[in-house]
């Protein structure tokens, strides 16, 4: 019998990127501590996102041994946070490789995969497992949509029935959603992405190729307002369709927008959101996105405020 959003429900939830899902923690400067766990519970979350880099601390050959340093550390973060009350999602992040020879590199995703599941296999439920993130390059819909049900019996051998999260290629975003083709399996939860526009919430980001030429694009008119309650709307409704629950794992704006811009993108996605029914996990913690300052050890109010305060009255 499928579940439904209330018996697989992550709620409102953070990323902790750039911590495990850099080369090494530290690279990006942010690295976990306790008291970010706490910061999180206390400020009304329910759910932490774990981006893990896996791929940097494996084997190269059979049988890809991941480092148990790495999983030692993954095993303290994912405690912090049941420890808590919160649900903790656990993905492969940054598998580049992966995204660039999906076929040469497919050994070694399952390879990985069937060590993380063996090691949480018992865990509590609250622990959720989220295949890759963000599938793009080489892995189309039509490889990933033929990778998906290999990882995910690899994981049932070991953990039959911890919730799994899946999303499309083309880096999970919602336009996507058509190409995406789910196993019968009754423990699927569905993710996007959703940064929209992009001029808006990446302008500046020095990753991004011509994203200067984007400073100063504001956000927030009518036009504006429709078209996030438009795209969402079509989200909701294509996993409502298909008896899913929906996720949207990640939606965020670049600190170059400015705090003020910032917050009115985030209070208006957030709660488009919540009124259709979807549980979501802001992008991110304490970094270039971050809702949380960790040099003042303090949260950036306004958007603290955006995702867990009280309503505009003029989002609706």
């Amino acid at each position: 019998m499928a579940f439904d959003g209330m018996s697989c429900r992550l709620g409102r939830g953070i990323s902790f990127g750039n911590a495990l899902d850099a080369p090494r923690e530290g690279d990006a400067g942010f690295r976990l501590h306790e008291r970010y766990f706490a910061e999180v519970r206390d400020a009304g979350f329910d759910t932490v996102r774990l981006p893990v880099r896996w791929s940097a601390h494996a084997g190269g050959s059979s049988p890809y041994t991941i480092s148990p340093a790495l999983f030692e550390r993954v095993d303290w973060a994912i405690g912090e946070a049941l420890r808590r009350d919160l649900n903790i999602v656990l993905n492969v992040h940054h598998y580049d490789e992966l995204n660039d020879a999906p076929r040469g590199q497919r050994p070694r995703f399952l390879g990985l995969w069937r060590q993380i599941a063996a090691r949480y296999a018992g865990w509590p439920g609250r622990l959720y497992f989220e295949l890759l993130n963000e599938p793009r390059g080489a892995m189309t819909a039509g490889a990933w949509n033929e990778l998906i049900p290999l990882a995910l019996a690899v994981i049932r051998e070991r953990d039959p029935g911890r919730a799994v999260i899946v999303g499309p290629a083309r880096m999970n975003d919602i336009g996507a959603l058509p190409e995406l083709e789910l196993p019968d399996d009754d423990r699927l939860v569905v993710t996007v992405h959703y940064y929209a526009p992009l001029e808006f919430t990446h302008q500046g980001a020095p990753w991004r190729a011509g994203a200067d030429q984007w400073l100063g694009t504001t956000w927030g008119d009518d036009a504006d307002r429709r078209a996030v309650s438009d795209d969402l709307a079509r989200a909701a409704s294509w996993a409502a369709a298909r008896g899913r629950p929906l996720f949207i794992g990640e939606f965020g704006c670049y600190e170059r927008a400015g705090l003020a811009a910032r917050e009115q993108w985030t209070r208006f996605v957030r709660l488009e959101a919540e009124r259709l029914g979807l549980s979501w996990c802001y992008w991110e913690f304490g970094t270039d996105f971050g809702a949380f300052d960790p040099a003042r050890n303090s949260w950036r109010e306004p958007l603290r405020d955006a995702l867990t305060g009280d309503g505009n009255p003029l989002a609706g």
